[in-house]
């Protein structure tokens, strides 16, 4: 266990953003003196400084120069641009520590701080945010994805346990295919979710009506997932082998709403090899219902 493990560096947060003013708020609580905070936008430092505390810039350099452990919160585009600003104003030494917080980014977007001397990591809430107060929830309890140099490895995992989050490794190679399954579980899953609701009030139901229509059912099944596994709660028209209804659906969308056949026909295909799985299809029964489904006609 390295002796890095031990200490609670001061940090700055440059980028005060929806995930670095909650992570900045969570480690303040855990005793990390934030000591320096950096925006461009001064209405970002006067809404985020309230929950992290620490000295105010305006300048990202100026707010690292203060600190041991530099997170850069900004947007992906902007860090390895950051990172660079930060190593060539002399900000960065060995010793120092420099955190990426991007799902998809690896440790290259860190590149000018490796060869500056500093420590470099990424560590990824695996978590959506639609607001602080709503980060500052749901931060503890999450995984996060650690791409790490051996040297802070240890460090990395006790900063994730200090916000209250589970550590995972993830290599550098595989952070895109990571993100990809993330992206899928929040983003996708809302895209989805809004195309049920768009089809519902296609049918004459209002926003709020459509919502209270089908949460049930959205509610229901995930708890199903939760507790048994996805193959295990997969219902429905495709999970039995239910030809003919699965042909309405086809015709209904084809007929009243044929921009979600695609969507409606891909997740079709991944649906019936999720029944093999089940053992409630056959071979033969997911092979007709993926082959129609490819076709992606009514008449087939």
């Amino acid at each position: 266990m390295d002796t890095l493990e031990a200490e609670k560096n001061t940090v700055a947060i440059l980028g005060l953003g929806k995930v670095g003013t909650a992570c900045g708020y969570l480690l303040k609580a855990a005793g990390y003196p934030v000591v320096a905070v950096a925006s461009r936008s001064q209405t970002s430092l006067n809404q985020g400084i309230a929950y992290t505390g620490g000295e105010p810039f305006t300048r990202f350099s100026e707010a690292a120069m203060r600190a041991e452990c530099i997170f850069i919160t900004t947007s992906d585009d902007a860090i390895m641009s950051i990172c660079e600003e930060i190593s060539k104003k002399g900000c960065l030494r060995p010793g120092k520590k420099v955190i990426h917080m991007s799902g998809a980014g690896g440790l290259d977007l860190l590149e000018a701080a490796r060869t500056s001397g500093a420590n470099v990591a990424s560590i990824h809430p695996l978590q959506s945010f639609a607001d602080v107060e709503a980060a500052i929830r749901n931060i503890p309890g999450s995984t996060f994805g650690i791409t790490a140099q051996e040297e802070i490895r240890n460090w990395s995992i006790r900063i994730v346990r200090d916000m209250g989050g589970n550590p995972f490794f993830v290599s550098e190679e595989d952070k895109p295919l990571y993100h990809t399954a993330a992206c899928m579980a929040s983003n996708y899953l809302t895209t989805l979710i809004h195309t049920v609701e768009q089809i519902y009030q296609s049918l004459g139901l209002s926003h709020d009506e459509a919502i209270h229509a089908f949460w049930p059912l959205i509610r229901g099944t995930l708890r199903n997932i939760e507790q048994k596994g996805t193959a295990s709660a997969l219902t429905g028209p495709v999970a039995r082998g239910d030809m003919s209804t699965i042909r309405k659906h086809m015709e209904a969308l084809h007929d009243k709403l044929p921009v979600y056949l695609e969507a409606y026909c891909a997740m079709g295909i991944l649906a019936a090899d999720l029944g093999l799985e089940k053992k409630t299809l056959s071979e033969e029964q997911a092979e007709t219902i993926k082959k129609t489904l490819r076709g992606g006609s009514v008449n087939e």
